[in-house]
């Protein structure tokens, strides 16, 4: 059986990285989806960040990675959509909790900031945790309504 689709997106400084999490989840049996770019292109991140947003627009069972240098700028620009909810993580745990409790959809690192086994690591765990709902649920619900008018506070 196929496993769902997942997103990877990149600036330069992040294609090593990205290319290891490709083929580690091509062996684990995940359709992927490589937005880009290719090694040795000099690129911005916050283009393969939009990219990466625009491909989960319409795809919402879907879940992306996003890599750059640090994590932070492709994690900046992927948030900008109300539709995303990117983590930048750089633990176990944090990928963990950012599908428990957060449903995040997008998970970020940075490859100049993290050991590559301990990434793999996180992608299995973000890869591999559902999200709890429950109490979660109004608060993520809130995330979505930030920047809208509507948005009430409690």
């Amino acid at each position: 059986m196929q496993k769902e689709t997942i997103y990877l997106a990149s600036d330069h400084a992040g294609c090593e990285l990205k290319a290891a999490v490709f083929a580690h989840l091509v062996a684990a049996g995940y359709q992927i989806v490589d937005l880009g770019p290719d090694q040795g292109e000099s690129v911005d991140y916050p283009d393969y960040g939009v990219k990466l947003a625009m491909a989960l627009k319409d795809n919402t069972a879907a879940r992306g990675i996003a890599i750059c240098g640090s994590g932070i700028g492709i994690s900046i620009a992927v948030n900008r959509f109300s539709w995303v909810r990117a983590a930048l993580v750089s633990t176990v745990e944090a990928a963990s909790l950012s599908r428990q409790h957060n449903d995040a959809n997008v998970l970020a690192l940075g490859e100049r900031l993290i050991d590559w086994a301990l990434a793999l690591k996180c992608v299995e765990a973000f890869l591999g945790t559902a999200f709890e709902g429950g109490r979660h649920q109004w608060r993520v619900d809130k995330l979505t309504g930030i920047g809208n008018d509507h948005l009430e506070l409690e």
